[in-house]
């Protein structure tokens, strides 16, 4: 299996499967003598891991990250750090009943013609645990990126959504919420809304919005390794993510362009900022932001019809632990695969 790094210049490749002994991965090209807060890594998990409120999958993991090599005395040596998270509550039993059948919307399928074998115990390698392996990574590149604040929080759930611009955000409020959304009001009826939905079996999708402050001119390239493409395939490659738009998305289709453009101002900011930060694949110094579609999460407990390894119709029942709603536990992993996209520019 091909596929499994991310970055050029800071580069991180993942290993393990969700019932696995660990997860863990590698990372590659982290400068020396960079001081770590090891605490704050931690954090970073706590804030993606299981079982942290009656919204998410009531798996309980510890998500302790163990780091094997490259850090010594709390500083980077240069050299490849490698980490492994233990997977601690892993019920596989729970996945026997699909050993031969194919849930609707996941990656057995595809994994099965891919590979002519897979691992069925939570999906294996398809699973968003390996997820949490990007948060260590990132939370080590957001160390890197100093003055730069990246804040990701949720802006919907389901028809649920945030109508005032980030700017009018209290951003102080996002963890107040287990549902992470800054307005602690609409915070609560999306709770609502995603325990209903769990009580019925079912899931429901929603968005992250990103913003990111602090960014200097002329990070990105142009043509093929333009900054807002490398966002977008980042923010693509994490599971159930099904749409990206950056600055005024797809929103911007419908505009003149005398509406569109961004005024520039004497010293370069410009006076609004329809382009989300990055005009010509290249930072411009204003503000980055972007949002993020995820999909409901494919695990129901309902009946749905399915085919079977032999291609006869059958019937999937929906067992074990899964999220309702994934993006509360996804706001960490946005950031990040945005702290890993700006950290392998700068470097």
């Amino acid at each position: 299996m091909a596929g499994n790094s991310y970055g050029k210049r800071f580069r991180i490749s993942t290993f393990g499967e969700s019932h696995g002994g660990a997860i863990g991965g590698i990372i590659d090209g982290c400068p020396s003598n960079v001081v770590l807060d090891m605490a704050q890594i931690q954090r970073e998990l706590d804030r993606r891991k299981p079982g942290q409120s009656k919204i998410v999958t009531q798996r309980k993991e510890s998500d302790q990250v163990e780091f094997l090599s490259g850090i010594f005395e709390g500083r980077t040596t240069g050299t490849p750090i490698g980490f492994i998270i233990k997977n601690e509550n892993s019920k596989s039993d729970d996945y026997e009943h699909i050993k031969d059948v194919y849930r609707p919307s996941h990656a057995d399928y595809v994994y099965q013609q891919k590979y002519g074998f897979r691992d069925y115990r939570g999906g294996g390698r398809s699973s968003a645990r390996e997820t949490a392996c990007r948060v260590v990574a990132g939370a080590v590149a957001k160390q890197l990126l100093k003055d730069v604040v990246i804040t990701a929080y949720v802006s919907a759930v389901g028809e649920l959504g945030l109508q005032q611009p980030s700017n009018a955000l209290d951003f102080s409020n996002i963890e107040k919420s287990p549902v992470r959304c800054p307005d602690l009001h609409l915070a609560a009826q999306m709770e609502a809304l995603i325990l209903e939905v769990k009580k019925q079996g079912d899931t429901v999708g929603g968005v992250i919005s990103c913003v990111i402050q602090n960014v200097p001119t002329g990070m990105g390239e142009p043509v093929f390794d333009r900054l807002d493409a490398e966002l977008a395939k980042a923010m693509m490659s994490i599971n159930a993510v099904k749409g990206v738009e950056i600055g005024s998305g797809f929103a911007g289709a419908q505009w003149r362009g005398s509406q569109h453009n961004d005024i520039i101002l004497p010293g370069g900011k410009t006076l609004t900022n329809h382009a989300g930060g990055i005009v010509g694949g290249i930072s411009n110094g204003m503000d980055i932001y972007f949002r993020v579609a995820f999909k409901p999460v494919a695990t129901l407990m309902q009946d749905q019809p399915s085919v079977n390894h032999d291609d006869e119709a059958v019937v999937v029942t929906g067992r074990g632990r899964h999220d309702a709603c994934v993006v509360p536990r996804a706001v960490p992993i946005v950031e990040a695969m945005a702290a890993l996209v700006l950290a392998d520019f700068l470097i």
